[in-house]
C-alpha cells in the first residue's frame, strides 16, 4: 500500500498579531459615575491619595526590570451599567480632577467595550461590532460536579459558574429519597471549602445582560493583551489629541490613549487599586479567568515575548497568576 501524502499549506498556520506589552498596567481607582458628577472632592481627594502609591509600584518595577521599565496607568469607565449619562460632564470632571491631584492616566477604558466593541480609524468605528464578552463566554469550560447527574443546567444556558459541587438544598431527588443535606464543596480544597457561586449573565426578553463580575474578567483579559479577533487585536488604543469628547459613549472608542508617551495599554502583569467593595468581584473575576480555554497560540507568543525581552520576563500559564490588587480603605 503507497504511504498517504499529508499537504499543507502556509495559509493554515494562525496568524495572530503581536500585541505591544509593558511590563506593568496600573488601574487607577474606581468610581460609579453618579460619585464623579455629585461628589467630585472625593474622587480628588482618592487620586491624591494614589499617586504616591502608583509612584511606589513604578519603582519596585524598575528595580525588577530596570531602568527602561514599561508601566502604564489606566481607568475604567463604567459606562456599560449607566448608558444614558453624559460622556462630556463626566470625562470633563474626570480628568480634570486627574490633572489637579498629579495623576497621570494613560488609558482611558469603556466598560462597555468588554461587551463588544469596534474597530476604530481616526475616530470612526468601523464594520460590524466586535461580540466580546460572547467570545470570552464560549472559551468557559466549567467544571462539573462528579457524578453529573444532568439534573442542573450546564453554565452556558444558566449562567453561573462555580468552583465546586453545589448543595443539595435543592435538588427534588433529595426529598423523594430521604437524602441528608449536603453542603457545597469546593473541588481542590486543603481542609476547608471556600465556596463561590458566580453570575455570569442574565436574560430577559432574549437580551442577554452580562454581571459585572464577567465584564471585570474580560477587562484583566484587554489588559493582559489576551484576546484576538481573526488573528487581529480586539482593541487598539485611540489617541486623543484634546477634541471635544462625543455625546454618546458608544461613539468613544473602547480604549483611549491619553497621554501621547505612553507605555503600551497591555502588560505582562496588572496591578488594579480598588476599593475594598470590590474584593467579591476581583475573587470572581479569579475563578472565571480560571475556568478559561484561552487560545494557546496567543499564550505562547506572550510567553515568548516575555522570554525575548530586554530583561527576561517569565510569563505564567495560569492567567490568573498575572493579576495583583491593591485594596484600599474607604467605599
Amino acid at each position: 500500500m503507497r504511504d498517504r501524502q499529508v499537504y499543507s499549506e502556509a495559509t493554515e498556520q494562525p496568524w495572530i498579531a503581536p500585541v505591544p506589552l509593558s511590563h506593568l498596567s496600573i488601574e487607577v481607582g474606581h468610581f460609579y459615575l453618579n460619585d464623579i458628577v455629585g461628589d467630585i472632592d472625593r474622587v480628588k481627594s482618592e487620586f491624591r491619595r494614589i499617586v504616591p502609591l502608583v509612584a511606589a509600584f513604578v519603582e519596585s518595577a524598575r528595580v525588577r526590570f530596570g531602568p527602561d521599565v514599561r508601566v502604564s496607568t489606566c481607568y475604567l469607565i463604567d459606562d456599560y451599567f449607566q448608558p444614558d449619562t453624559d460622556p462630556v460632564e463626566i470625562l470633563g470632571k474626570l480628568l480634570t480632577a486627574a490633572a489637579e491631584s498629579g495623576l497621570t492616566i494613560d488609558y482611558l477604558a469603556r466598560e462597555s467595550g468588554c461587551w463588544q466593541t469596534s474597530q476604530f480609524v481616526d475616530g470612526v468605528p468601523l464594520g460590524e461590532p466586535i461580540p466580546v464578552a460572547e467570545m470570552v463566554a464560549a472559551r468557559i469550560v466549567a467544571e462539573p460536579a462528579p457524578p453529573d447527574t444532568g439534573r442542573r443546567p450546564p453554565t452556558v444556558q444558566s449562567g453561573w459558574l462555580c468552583n465546586g459541587r453545589r448543595s443539595s438544598e435543592h435538588e427534588p431527588a433529595q426529598a423523594m429519597r430521604g437524602r441528608s443535606y449536603e453542603p457545597p464543596e469546593e473541588f481542590g480544597r486543603r481542609e476547608h471549602s471556600i465556596f463561590l457561586d458566580v453570575q455570569l449573565w442574565s436574560t430577559q426578553d432574549g437580551v442577554t445582560r452580562w454581571s459585572c463580575p464577567f465584564l471585570a474578567a474580560v477587562w484583566h483579559l484587554l489588559r493582559l493583551g489576551m484576546l484576538r479577533y481573526h488573528g487581529a487585536a480586539v482593541v487598539e488604543p485611540q489617541l486623543w489629541r484634546g477634541e471635544p469628547w462625543p455625546r454618546r459613549w458608544h461613539e468613544v472608542p473602547p480604549v483611549v490613549q491619553l497621554n501621547p508617551d505612553a507605555a503600551p495599554f497591555a502588560a505582562y502583569q496588572t496591578l488594579s487599586m480598588l476599593p475594598k467593595r470590590y474584593i467579591g468581584i476581583e475573587h470572581s473575576v479569579r475563578l472565571v479567568l480560571d475556568h478559561l480555554d484561552l487560545d494557546d497560540d496567543v499564550l505562547a507568543q506572550t510567553i515568548a515575548a516575555g522570554a525575548a525581552d530586554e530583561v527576561p520576563v517569565t510569563v505564567p500559564r495560569k492567567i490568573s497568576e498575572r493579576l495583583s490588587h491593591l485594596l484600599l480603605d474607604g467605599s
